[in-house]
């Protein structure tokens, strides 16, 4: 049993906290006991599980890192841990092959990248590809808010997103953005046919310069008094207009 926060490896997985190290061992931890059955069941690939010693008391798994209730609380992110994370490689990106793709635009809320990758789970889209400026989808918060959709999801993490878009345009994909300056609803688009849609940063919405590549503008209607959706309302919203589409006809 580890008992030392000074451990090499104790050293190594408190270094995934931060995005840089993430980013250099191509790693991130997932933590929960349901989130680590998640990781198991979609078979990615785990370096290693960490329990704590009071865990472990409890349910007894084998063949694990067994640490000190201290050290797991060191390199827990949670304010209450269940004793229980997994250190667990990033998939490898894959090309963009679905008929519905989502784009996020500088949204920087870790519990929005989070809630829009569960959303889009749910919703049965495949890729995803997220801008420069966006939080980090391996951002412990973020891991936490997909509920295993990190685990099904393809990301694609684009520093220069424009140049995707030009690349979707040519492959068939009508390029979407939300945008309030505009007479049509997302209950216009032919989810049907093949569709890119940029979803913008939280107070500033897409950027200008993604507007003026897309094919078309679309806006949600609201009737109420409020300026604005939250960004994973909106995606939420369009997603499964999609989902309604290709259901009902």
């Amino acid at each position: 049993m580890i008992t030392s926060k000074s451990n090499e490896y104790i050293k190594h997985v408190k270094s995934l906290s931060q995005k840089k190290y993430r980013d250099e061992f191509k790693e991130f931890i997932v933590e929960g006991f349901k989130m680590v059955k998640e990781a198991i069941s979609e078979n990615m690939q785990i370096q290693k599980i960490i329990i704590s010693e009071d865990f472990h008391e409890k349910i007894g798994f084998p063949d694990i890192e067994i640490v000190s209730d201290e050290v797991f609380a060191y390199i827990s992110d949670t304010k209450t841990p269940q004793g229980i994370l997994a250190i667990v490689h990033q998939k490898e990106k894959e090309k963009i092959s679905g008929d519905l793709v989502f784009a996020l635009d500088r949204v920087q809320d870790p519990g929005n990248v989070g809630t829009i990758i569960r959303t889009l789970d749910a919703a049965g889209v495949k890729d995803l590809i997220v801008s420069a400026g966006c939080a980090d989808v391996y951002n412990p918060k973020v891991v936490r808010s997909t509920m295993g959709g990190i685990f099904r999801i393809n990301i694609v993490e684009e520093d220069n997103i424009a140049k995707l878009m030009e690349s979707c345009k040519k492959q068939g994909y009508q390029i979407v953005v939300t945008s309030l300056e505009t007479d049509d609803f997302i209950y216009d688009i032919n989810f049907h046919a093949k569709q890119l849609i940029i979803i913008g940063n939280e107070s500033q919405g897409v950027s200008e310069e993604l507007i003026h590549l897309a094919n078309r503008k679309v806006k949600i209607p609201m009737p109420g008094r409020a300026e604005s959706l939250n960004a994973s309302v909106a995606a939420s919203i369009v997603a499964f207009e999609a989902v309604r589409q290709k259901t009902c006809g």
